[in-house]
């Protein structure tokens, strides 16, 4: 893995783990993983990493990085690692199941889930954390148990 690969992944490691308010708080904490870098390239990451602030309840604003396949895949060198990585639970209702991600992966989860369930699934619809699989028409609920805990296999 090279430098810049590494070091995005782990901005984007730190910004999911821990309120970071500042580039500067940023840059320590990068320095504690022993990474080192500039203001500059440190602010090219985020811009490529697609990295937003929100406002929290008490008025800070953080760092946040929302989910999005196409910076996973091409600058994190990731697929669906970070999906299966970010799952909490699958739960069922009827023929439905309802899938609870990490806070703001559910759409990476739901994008992975279309993305390889053509033959089960209908489709998703994904919110911040929850998502709905509505599995097609004949799909038991049991097939599409096993295609969802099988979604680490393939």
């Amino acid at each position: 893995m090279n430098a810049r690969t590494k070091r995005l992944r782990t901005i984007a490691a730190i910004l999911n783990a821990q309120i970071i308010v500042s580039q500067e708080q940023l840059t320590k904490a990068l320095s504690q993983q022993g990474i080192e870098t500039t203001q500059a390239t440190l602010s090219r990451d985020l811009r490529d990493l697609c990295a937003e602030k929100k406002v929290l309840p008490d008025g800070k604003v953080r760092y946040i990085i929302p989910a999005n396949p196409v910076v996973e895949k091409k600058v994190l060198g990731m697929d669906s690692e970070i999906a299966r990585m970010s799952v909490r639970s699958i739960d069922f209702c009827g023929q439905f199941a309802v899938v609870k991600t990490r806070p703001g992966y559910a759409n990476a989860v739901a994008y992975d889930i279309d993305d390889r369930g053509s033959a089960y699934i209908l489709g998703t619809i994904a919110g911040d954390d929850t998502i709905l699989v509505i599995p097609r028409e004949g799909v038991s609920r049991s097939n599409l148990y096993d295609f969802l805990y099988g979604l680490d296999e393939k």
